[in-house]
Order: C-alpha cells, then sequence, then structure tokens
C-alpha cells in the first residue's frame, strides 16, 4: 500500500488522534503541488481571481496564503 493510502485509511478510521495526524500529513502533501501550480499560473499571467476560481477558493484567500511567498521554482528564474 502506497503512503498516501495509508494515510487515506488512517484518515477515514476509528482512531481520532491517528485520523488527525493523518488529515495534517494528507493536507501537506497537497499544498506543494498546489503552491507549485499557483507559481506557474502567475508566471503564465493568470489573474488571482482566475487561480482562486480554479482552486474553488475566494481571490482574498488565494492571494493572502501565496502572494507574500518565494516562489517554489526560483532557481529557475535566477
Amino acid at each position: 500500500m502506497t503512503e498516501v493510502a495509508e494515510l487515506a485509511a488512517a484518515a477515514g478510521g476509528v482512531d481520532a488522534a491517528a485520523g488527525l495526524r493523518a488529515a495534517l500529513a494528507l493536507r501537506r502533501l497537497a499544498e506543494e503541488p498546489e503552491a507549485l501550480q499557483v507559481d506557474d499560473a502567475r508566471r503564465q499571467g493568470w489573474s488571482w481571481r482566475a487561480i482562486a476560481a480554479a482552486l474553488r477558493g475566494s481571490k482574498q484567500a488565494v492571494h493572502e496564503k501565496y502572494a507574500g511567498r518565494r516562489p517554489l521554482h526560483a532557481a529557475e528564474e535566477a
């Protein structure tokens, strides 16, 4: 079984402590590719509104989360 499958199984289990730890781990796994895609979308000229729509969030929330951080592909831009 893969790590993601194990985490998903734990997140859906009856042990609340294990489930919460697994849910946190899954969220952290999902945040990195999301950040990479936001960086790519911004480089391609996407607006914050368009990114928010794709992520099904508000423009303000997406902007607050990603606008002030250094892009993950920063080495490629140097």
